[in-house]
């Protein structure tokens, strides 16, 4: 049985990491959902990939941390998407909380690159608490010393550990670290069976991403991945 993620919400239907996007997501019944979070100026768990909005709006190119919340609000990221999200703007970590069926797996991802934002593991942490999601969710990051960070503000939380690019038996560096991963995040273009079983003789679960290609979706089950990350529907809620 495997576990897919709705990767950034339904990303291919609304703007990515907006309200619309998770609501999108939800509507098809995915077993888990995958976002990004920042550190706005003035501390507030921000929903959002990128560093900057300039991708998703060419006026903006302030960097988020130097944004305040309020600020943000007031920025279009929908217009580009399609006319019928214009005026969207980023949501934070309490709305799509509000929205999301304790039933469905979380995996936060803490964006701490390019920008490190000092800080956000416990506010992460406590954010979480707050929506009694403690319990369902993955903290996951490139950024391995956040991991080390959550792991330890919380030693009992499950950890995923991600990775852009190959290294030589990423199982071991994993095993060195000296935390109690939960999880590798792959890049699915390096993922074969070798590495899948590999990964898993040594007690981790395996999630590439993003895989939005059936072919390969169905080529990386064969090969024992517990779940994988994407954008399309038909991909992530199939679990």
């Amino acid at each position: 049985m495997v576990l897919n993620f709705a990767h950034r919400g339904s990303l291919t239907e609304a703007p990515e990491n907006t309200l619309p996007a998770f609501e999108k997501a939800l509507s098809h019944r995915p077993k888990g959902m995958e976002l990004d979070v920042q550190l706005t100026k003035d501390d507030v768990l921000v929903v959002c990939h990128d560093a900057k909005l300039t991708r998703f709006n060419k006026k903006s190119t302030t960097l988020i941390k130097d944004l305040t919340w309020e600020e943000i609000q007031q920025i279009d990221v929908g217009s580009g998407f399609s006319e019928e999200y214009k005026g969207v703007h980023l949501t934070c970590l309490e709305d799509v909380l509000s929205i999301t069926p304790a039933e469905v797996l979380l995996n936060v991802e803490i964006k701490n690159i390019p920008v490190i934002y000092p800080g956000i593991e416990k506010k992460l942490l406590d954010c979480l608490e707050t929506y009694n999601r403690l319990d369902n969710v993955i903290i996951s990051s490139f950024d391995h010393v956040a991991l080390q960070n959550i792991f330890h503000l919380h030693p009992t939380l499950r950890l995923g550990m991600l990775f852009h690019y190959r290294l030589l038996d990423t199982w071991k560096y994993v095993k060195n670290s000296g935390l109690p991963i939960y999880s590798v995040h792959p890049n699915h273009v390096y993922v074969d069976q070798t590495f899948v079983q590999a990964c898993k003789n040594a007690g981790y679960s395996v999630f590439p991403y993003t895989v939005n290609d059936w072919k390969c979706y169905e080529e990386l089950v064969s090969y024992g991945v517990d779940g994988v990350f994407s954008n399309r529907p038909e991909i992530f809620q199939n679990s």
